[in-house]
């Protein structure tokens, strides 16, 4: 494909990059706008890219697909190639795949992919995924926490072909509906994903008609290369050597012991070299990461690191890795993987920002909220019929040399934000009593983390199942240069006068719920960034005000008093920072 390309204009440059980035953002749009799942249509849980022909790796990804997807949809490429290779290719098929363990994530991310061609040339990939509530299994949903193998957590599906030369294969469509709880709604996002292919290709003959096949096939390269040399070039900024750091997961849902990740970034030459060796071992519950997701992970660390560097494989080149079968960071079957796109993927990336702050303090920050709270609730209605819905939420990011953490951010894996209350309400037996900022949640610090949220639903049907996979209920949002971690997790489950809440703190299966029954979710602050003590009582006072943090902890954590008149306003402000004060702080910092 690269060779006698033609040397590009960085006017016709720019313009051909705009163009990919328009068509993938069309594709994802497209696919929102006519799915039917919520989590899609309205959480933003998909993605859309084009891929190269010969290797499957990223060429551009639309803006509003997840982050993790960049990575793990180029790996899913690489076993369709494979697939095609073996048996074959032709214009107007299309695979379909959700394996984990053939580049991709958990069984719920169903991916298809479909070769692009023009004036019948095959010349590169169209590639989707998207997020389906549900995929079989023990656990409506899918977020079975209990499960010891991959097989308890639904249909595994590896690259097939469900369109064969335009031609739907219906034998496959009846075995992968058949096997989904609410088929209704998969079959209106499986029509979706083709209808972003069917936007993608349109879009992309009228570029290459226009600029012509040579042309915007050497802008991809171009881009590819100045990419990775952008990339190169922020890692030669960063002194030689190797910087390490470790977090924890709370445990496998299986057995109730925190999961070690633990890197050595080794920095030298514009390169990186990522060794997890270190970590935990394969874990018996589904909180093992495949290894499509655990780079992908790392991925978008550096990309979150490094923003400005436009998406493709050239800004991943640089970096290298040594993640072996003996750690849980690189499943094989049958080990379940429910746990790994939302909630490993994050604690990965968490980890790999962690040993990047460390080489750059100028662009760290504090610990980030870490988890998505996954949450499936299942059931069969009066009135609505079969249902699965899926609620995830995001939390406090940590704050930086320079300003407090984002209050309730989507996940550092994705843009994909919380569904409507309304949406629930209206498609599922349940009301959202409340959906509020989490009062005193942010890691204290002179820059302050942001605050996670306060979720509370009641359910209003007769039976269901409720199951949930979460995390940092034992280890909070890490604080840094002083700074305190944030709030942890909390799920709490009420029926009647039981309060509930599970052994392993954020993850449990298919507990029984009655009418009225209460879930309440509590999600994390993120970790403050420097010496509580040093920050502005103003900004403690408006604190106060908005409700952020109570008038004790503007006390207990800095050291400011602040007595809140009837009204509302502050009476008195006042700093004790004392020498006794810091002493006591310091001895909490520690305890916690």
């Amino acid at each position: 494909m690269t060779d006698s390309m033609p040397q590009i204009d960085p006017l016709t440059l720019a313009v051909v990059r705009g163009s990919l980035e328009q068509l993938t953002e069309e594709m994802d749009l497209t696919l929102k706008r006519t799915a039917f799942s919520p989590v899609i249509s309205e959480g933003n849980d998909m993605a859309n890219g084009l891929y190269h022909r010969d290797t499957g790796e990223v060429i551009v990804q639309g803006k509003h697909g997840l982050a993790i997807f960049i990575g793990v949809m180029q790996f899913t490429c690489e076993h369709v190639i494979a697939e095609a290779e073996r048996r074959g290719v032709d214009q107007g098929d299309v695979f379909l795949v959700n394996d984990p363990y053939s580049g991709g994530t958990h069984l719920m991310d169903m991916g298809m992919v479909k070769p692009f061609y023009y004036r019948g040339q095959r010349l590169l990939w169209l590639a989707n995924r998207g997020h389906w509530p549900d995929m079989g299994g023990s656990v409506p949903g899918g977020f079975g926490a209990h499960a010891t193998e991959v097989y308890q957590e639904g249909l595994r599906i590896p690259p097939v072909k469900i369109f064969r030369r335009g031609e739907l294969n219906e034998d496959i469509l009846r075995i992968l509906m058949i096997n989904i709880r609410v088929a209704e709604e998969r079959m209106g996002d499986f029509k979706a994903h083709l209808a972003a292919f069917s936007v993608g290709e349109r879009r992309l003959t009228r570029l290459l008609d226009k600029y012509g096949q040579q042309t915007v096939l050497a802008c991809m390269e171009e881009l590819k290369a100045r990419s990775e040399r952008q990339m190169r070039s922020y890692l030669e900024e960063i002194p030689d050597g190797s910087y390490e750091f470790e977090d924890f997961l709370d445990s496998d849902g299986v057995v109730n012991e925190p999961l070690r990740i633990h890197l050595t970034l080794t920095i030298g030459h514009g390169a990186a070299h990522l060794d997890f060796s270190a970590s935990s071992p394969p874990c018996r519950g589904p909180m093992n990461s495949v290894i499509s997701t655990t780079k992908s992970a790392c991925y978008l660390a550096f990309k979150h690191i490094f923003p400005d560097i436009p998406v493709n494989s050239g800004c991943f080149a640089p970096l290298t890795f040594e993640v072996p079968e003996s750690t849980f960071l690189n499943a094989v079957p049958p080990r379940p993987v429910a746990g790994c796109a939302a909630e490993v993927s994050q604690r990965i990336a968490d980890v790999v920002m962690g040993a990047l702050g460390r080489a750059v303090p100028e662009r760290a920050q504090a610990g980030i909220f870490g988890t998505v709270n996954n949450c499936s609730l299942g059931g069969d209605d009066p009135e609505r019929g079969p249902y699965v819905a899926y609620m995830f939420n995001g939390g406090g990011y940590g704050g930086f040399d320079g300003g407090d953490g984002l209050n309730y951010g989507s996940p550092v894996i994705s843009v994909a934000r919380a569904q409507p209350a309304e949406l629930y309400e209206q498609r599922y037996p349940v009301r959202i009593r409340r959906f509020a900022l989490r009062e005193g949640s942010a890691g204290p610090g002179k820059y302050r983390g942001g605050l996670g949220a306060e979720i509370e639903l009641e359910f209003l049907g007769d039976e269901g199942r409720l199951s949930f996979i979460a995390e940092r209920g034992r280890f909070g949002p890490k604080g840094l240069a002083g700074g305190r971690e944030g709030m942890k997790t909390e799920m709490i489950v009420i029926q009647g006068d039981e309060i509930y809440r599970p052994e392993h703190i954020t993850k449990d299966a298919n507990i029984p719920l009655r009418k009225g029954a209460i879930f309440r979710q509590l999600t994390p602050g993120g970790g403050g960034f420097g010496d509580p003590l040093e920050r502005d009582p103003q900004a403690v006072a408006e604190d106060v005000r908005l409700e952020y943090i109570t008038p004790r902890q503007a006390r207990d954590d800095y050291g400011v008093v602040v007595e809140v008149g009837a009204d509302g306003g502050e009476a008195v402000l006042q700093r004790e920072a004392t020498d006794d004060l810091r002493k006591k702080l310091l001895g909490k910092a520690r305890g916690s």
